[in-house]
């Protein structure tokens, strides 16, 4: 019987990834996923799931059904109880990592002109005086210790944007991370390219990747090489990844025979932004979770929410105007043997018609400093701005 990861180990004569990437066309029955280890296109529904709790159930059907080595795809909200965006393809095309198709380096086209109009919600001023009153929350109350809060900037433009080709660029621009885009619900599509891994599952081994702690790259080397080495002497941010790392060891030690947790977390890089980085790994206790047990265990991880989780949603609800949807939810695939991939669903942005909105946020301590939340979540709005042509945000 063949399983994905089988048939992705298999794949030698498959097109390359970037011949998925380019046959990816936007709609509510196809959807794109490319990471560090695999690709993979997914055309056509077979089945749809709401609920994640039933995916198992789902895929276990499509299998006894005929389905060779079936997947789940797609997204999960962040706010619980809402539907979540999966479905089992009717056919799913796979390759290796993007990173070592050849045809990648050659350059993707540059981005259809468009007279983008930019309104960012909230306004700037009032995203500073958010962060700040959740400052003052945060010292006065001992029991809440972290909030992330977040902004969105909306892109208007006619005809909106070409999302094949943004999505060229997007996979383009940080090769060790996870590029996507998945239906969203109705005309909507959901695409990004995140840095973070919430958990992976490959037989028995588990892998997760917790980010929190952010600085913002500077196109002068010594300047970006200083901010490097300073974040990862940061008092601050050190406390808002420690805090981000236990959680995932709390969600994660229940689960597994055995888990590695490095003292120190090391730095990543995109092309927008260093991050504080702890790679922890571990054996599942249980045969039986699958990829998506453990994603469901670990959403929402302080890195998009906060701590404690509902104290910092209630904040989240009060301090933002607007609903996150898919934005710091999952995103990935998972098969019907368990094994699995499932990022965090940051650095993304949902396209409907003429508006393209963008999502950015931050980690908020009692240590933060309002400007430079704001500044911190405007340098996160590079990925996509980049993406369509624009480098500067609101």
């Amino acid at each position: 019987m063949t399983t994905a990861y089988e048939a992705h180990d298999t794949a030698a004569a498959l097109p390359g990834a970037t011949a998925l990437l380019a046959g990816y066309r936007p709609g509510p029955a196809t959807a794109f996923f490319a990471g560090p280890g695999r690709t993979l296109l997914a055309e056509g529904v077979r089945a749809t799931v709401t609920d994640p709790a039933r995916a198992t159930e789902a895929l276990r059907a499509a299998r006894a059904a005929g389905a060779e080595a079936p997947v789940v795809v797609g997204a999960i909200p962040f706010s619980p109880g809402r539907p979540a965006r999966l479905f089992i393809p009717a056919e799913v095309h796979r390759a290796g990592p993007l990173h070592e198709d050849p045809l990648l380096q050659l350059p993707a086209a540059a981005p259809a002109t468009a007279d983008w109009r930019q309104r960012p919600v909230p306004a700037p001023e009032v995203y500073r005086d958010a962060v700040a009153e959740a400052v003052r929350r945060l010292s006065d109350d001992s029991g809440l210790t972290k909030v992330v809060l977040a902004r969105t900037l909306e892109l208007t433009a006619p005809g909106g944007a070409d999302l094949p080709a943004m999505l060229h660029r997007l996979s383009r621009r940080d090769l060790d991370g996870y590029t996507f885009a998945v239906p969203a619900g109705g005309a909507a599509t959901l695409v990004g390219a995140s840095p973070e891994l919430l958990v992976s599952r490959r037989a028995t081994a588990v892998s997760a990747n917790p980010l929190a702690g952010s600085a913002a790259r500077s196109t002068d080397l010594a300047e970006d090489v200083r901010r490097a080495a300073a974040l990862l002497e940061s008092p601050k941010d050190l406390h808002e990844h420690a805090v981000v790392v236990e959680a995932v060891r709390a969600a994660l030690a229940p689960l597994c025979a055995q888990l590695h947790v490095p003292e120190r977390p090391t730095l990543v890089r995109t092309a927008a932004m260093w991050h504080l980085s702890t790679t922890v790994t571990g054996t599942l206790a249980d045969p039986a979770t699958s990829a998506l047990d453990l994603a469901l265990a670990l959403h929402p991880t302080p890195a998009v929410c906060g701590t404690p989780t509902d104290r910092a949603r209630d904040l989240i609800g009060e301090l933002e105007p607007f609903d996150r949807g898919l934005y710091t939810g999952v995103v990935g695939w998972g098969d019907a043997d368990g094994d699995g991939e499932w990022v965090v669903t940051l650095r993304c942005a949902e396209a409907e018609g003429d508006l393209l909105r963008l999502f950015a946020g931050a980690g908020v301590v009692a240590a933060s400093d309002p400007a430079a939340e704001l500044a911190e979540t405007g340098a996160k709005f590079r990925t996509f701005l980049h993406a369509v042509g624009l480098e500067e945000s609101k």
